[in-house]
C-alpha cells in the first residue's frame, strides 16, 4: 500500500490511526541520520525503505505500507516493482488535499517544508492510476477519510501479501 501525497495532506496522521505497519521515509531519515529533515541522503533513506519492504513481502505480511510523498509515476514504479517481484498486489491511497490545505497544516507541523517547496511539489504532483500497475487506487480528501473502507478491501487476503 502505498501512500501518496503533498506534505500535510493527511498520510502520517491517517497512517497512525491504522493497525498496519508503516515504513515511513521520515522515520528512515530520523534512524539513519538522527534528523526526518535532511534531504541529503534521499539514495539511503529509500533503499532502507525498500529492503525493509522486501523483508515483509518475503514474509509474506498481510500489509505494507509505505509512508512517503510518491508524488509522481517515476517515485512509485520500485514499489510497484517490488509488489510484481513478489507477486502480490499493490494498492494506492492518494490523498487529495486542496494545496491551500496543506499549506496551512505544514506551518504548524514540528517539521515545515518550506511553502515554495511544497508549492513545486504540487506542481509536480501526478495522481497514481491503475493504468501505472496499481490494482486499486483509493482517493482520499479532507472529511472522508474512513478506515472501515480500507479494512473491508484487506480483510479477505488477510493470508495475501500487499505492497
Amino acid at each position: 500500500m502505498v501512500l501518496a501525497g503533498l506534505p500535510g495532506s493527511g498520510k502520517t496522521t491517517w497512517a497512525g490511526r491504522q493497525l498496519y505497519s508503516i515504513l515511513s521515509s521520515d522515520a528512515i531519515r530520523q534512524l539513519i541520520a538522527d534528523d526526518p529533515a535532511i534531504q541529503t541522503i534521499h539514495r539511503q533513506v529509500f533503499a532502507t525503505l525498500r529492503r525493509l519492504a522486501r523483508q515483509r513481502l518475503e514474509l509474506r505480511r498481510p500489509v505494507t505500507c509505505i509512508d512517503s510523498t510518491a508524488l509522481t509515476r517515476w517515485e512509485r514504479r520500485p514499489w510497484l516493482r517490488l509488489a510484481d517481484d513478489a507477486d502480490c498486489e499493490a494498492e494506492a491511497i492518494f490523498f487529495d488535499t486542496p494545496l491551500e490545505t496543506c499549506l496551512q497544516r505544514n506551518a504548524h507541523r514540528d517539521r515545515v517544508v518550506p511553502a515554495e517547496v511544497v508549492r513545486d511539489m504540487a506542481r509536480r504532483l501526478e495522481p497514481p492510476s491503475i493504468q501505472e500497475g496499481f490494482a486499486r487506487v483509493i482517493t482520499l480528501r479532507p472529511g472522508d477519510i474512513i478506515p472501515e473502507a480500507l479494512a473491508t478491501s484487506v480483510a479477505p487476503q488477510a493470508a495475501e501479501s500487499r505492497a
